[in-house]
């Protein structure tokens, strides 16, 4: 099972990721960052991150897929230059964490880096 440090490396090489960060969603604490974040600020992006998780997370209109219950897994922002892609990250100790990838609009491609992120969270997790 990598650590979150390799992860990360390997967030990086996602084509157009600026940077990458993992966060304890429920108190907004970086856990691990790379490259670049939005502003300069790894802790800024950190605690934002998880306001906006908090926020999706705390509406069950968000929180299910068509009533079956079904947990929350992305939630992508775009803004006239970027995207931001958070996922979740489901752990068996019930831990509150996130990846959260920033990416340059007009480089990145955001169904790869949606589908790479997954593969990434689950080996994360080593399931």
């Amino acid at each position: 099972m990598p650590g979150i440090d390799q992860v990360l490396a390997r967030a990086m090489e996602i084509p157009g990721v600026l940077g990458a960060g993992l966060t304890d969603w429920t108190s907004g604490l970086t856990l691990g960052t790379a490259g670049r974040a939005p502003h300069g600020d790894h802790d800024a992006a950190a605690a934002d991150t998880a306001e906006v998780v908090q926020a999706v997370a705390r509406n069950a209109t968000f929180d299910t897929a068509c009533g079956n219950g079904e947990p929350l897994e992305d939630l992508i922002v775009t803004t006239g230059s970027s995207y931001h892609l958070i996922r979740r990250v489901p752990t068996a100790f019930d831990s509150q964490t996130c990846l959260h990838l920033w990416l340059d609009r007009g480089q990145a491609n955001l169904a790869i880096a949606r589908l790479r992120l997954r593969d990434l969270a689950t080996e994360l997790v080593g399931n």
